[in-house]
């Protein structure tokens, strides 16, 4: 099974291509930032969502409560291309999605250069977050953006490097792991919460380092909590502290330094869909709990391009 699902993790294996090539992909908890127009931090990571296989080898569901925020940890060494949806809107280009990578208009990214997503690419070093939110109303940038019904969930293909392009690299010693969020499910899609300060790294390897031949396509939907409880019989996690509280005591906010790859720029496409607190204002509707004010304090800046965020 290329794609399967582990103590809460999906892990993506291409056994045929090199023994090596796996890729993990977890979905974190996190604080919902106030989507105030203030550009934040990276907020922690509050533990693994849980994540449970699909009856279809290729899908995953897990639990996420209205306008609660998650982002994407990536981890493994061996490098894979990919590309990520939400719904059927690429969350780095604001195109249409496909699961074949366009190398013109750079629709996707690589892993390890690229350890978490929060949001989507609204601008060189920003991301909008990705927040949790029901379909029918216009809240997901999917349904501002597409012309066809939404879909909801996050749809996800994973490429692996050739083996002989790792094989032929230098020696060198083994990386940690490092952190990535967010996830919709049939009725439930990603809208788009407050302003996060987050590179998405520039492609940096040849086109034809990839081996597209072997590629790995899933969905991972999102569950409300109902629903997750009628599906599994488990209780889903509690909401997060709000970014008052967990600033409060004192846990740290953070930064990540990253001079290896360059910082590419915003989908003007997605930068122009309104955010979830903007949508429900311009329906008359306050679809988000009011953030309590606090002063941001400084950041715990990650060094390099590995270190785990959370």
């Amino acid at each position: 099974m290329p794609a399967f699902v582990e103590h809460d993790t999906l892990s993506i294996a291409c056994p045929e291509v090199h023994h090596e090539a796996t890729m993990r992909m977890t979905f974190q908890r996190t604080l919902r930032v106030p989507d105030d127009g203030t550009e934040y931090n990276l907020p922690p990571g509050l533990g693994s969502f849980p994540l449970r296989q699909n009856d279809s080898a290729d899908g995953a569901l897990l639990p996420m409560w209205q306008s609660e925020a998650c982002w994407i940890d990536f981890s493994g060494n061996y490098p894979f291309l990919v590309t990520v949806a939400a719904g059927s809107i690429n969350v780095v280009t604001g195109s249409p999605w496909s699961a074949r990578p366009n190398f013109e208009e750079e629709d996707y990214f690589e892993v390890p250069e690229q350890p978490w997503l929060d949001g989507f690419n609204v601008g060189e070093g920003t991301v909008r977050q990705f927040v949790a939110m029901p379909l029918g109303a216009g809240y997901t940038v999917e349904e501002q953006l597409s012309t066809e019904p939404a879909i909801g969930g996050i749809r996800v293909a994973a490429y692996p490097l050739k083996a002989t392009v790792w094989d032929a690299r230098p020696p060198s010693p083994p990386l940690p792991d490092f952190i990535v969020c967010a996830a919709p499910a049939s009725d439930m899609g990603l809208g788009g919460g407050g302003s996060i300060r987050q590179t998405i790294a520039s492609p940096l390897r040849h086109h034809d380092d990839w081996d597209l031949d072997h590629g790995i396509e899933f969905t991972v939907d999102i569950a409300n909590s109902d629903e997750w409880q009628h599906s599994t019989g488990e209780v889903p996690p509690t909401m997060p502290p709000s970014a008052a509280d967990y600033t409060r005591a004192g846990l740290p906010w953070f930064l990540w330094y990253n001079d290896f790859a360059g910082a590419r720029r915003g989908s003007a496409e997605l930068a122009n869909t309104k955010s979830v607190k903007d949508q429900g204002t311009a329906h008359g509707a306050e679809p988000l709990s009011e953030n309590e004010s606090f002063d941001e304090p400084m950041p715990t800046v990650l060094g390099g391009h590995y270190t785990p965020k959370g």
